[in-house]
């Protein structure tokens, strides 16, 4: 899916990276714990996250993440958005929650980071 959609889908304003929303998207990740992303994501990744700092970017450059949805109205600082300029990272914001913009990602075909086989294995089969 490309990011242009995934912003009309969860009525996202671009805030940085409009040049880049023809960015082909495989999978998505929703969390606020930085940790999570470096343990379990993948490239060609969507995170989405309400945790609004620069820390969020450092972590998606170092995850070759292309694009960064902060939920819940919030604006990322200047700094914040310079580093995502100069790093390549599109940034969008999205006044959804984080439960409602995954499930209307998922609904619309993206699926979620894989991770590890057993994190994901049935409980109690």
């Amino acid at each position: 899916m490309k990011l242009k959609e995934i912003q009309q889908l969860l009525n996202a304003e671009v805030l940085s990276g409009e040049d880049l929303m023809d960015t082909d998207i495989r999978t998505v990740f929703a969390c606020d714990l930085m940790s999570d992303v470096l343990a379990y994501v993948e490239d060609k990744t969507l995170l989405l996250t309400g945790l609004c700092n620069p820390h969020t970017i450092r972590t998606a450059e170092m995850k070759d993440i292309n694009a960064v949805v902060f939920v819940r109205g919030k604006k990322p600082d200047e700094e914040t958005l310079r580093l995502a300029e100069e790093t390549g990272i599109v940034v969008m914001i999205t006044d959804l929650i984080l439960y409602n913009s995954c499930g209307i990602l998922y609904h619309n075909g993206l699926k979620g980071a894989k991770g590890h086989k057993e994190d994901f294995a049935p409980q109690g089969r």
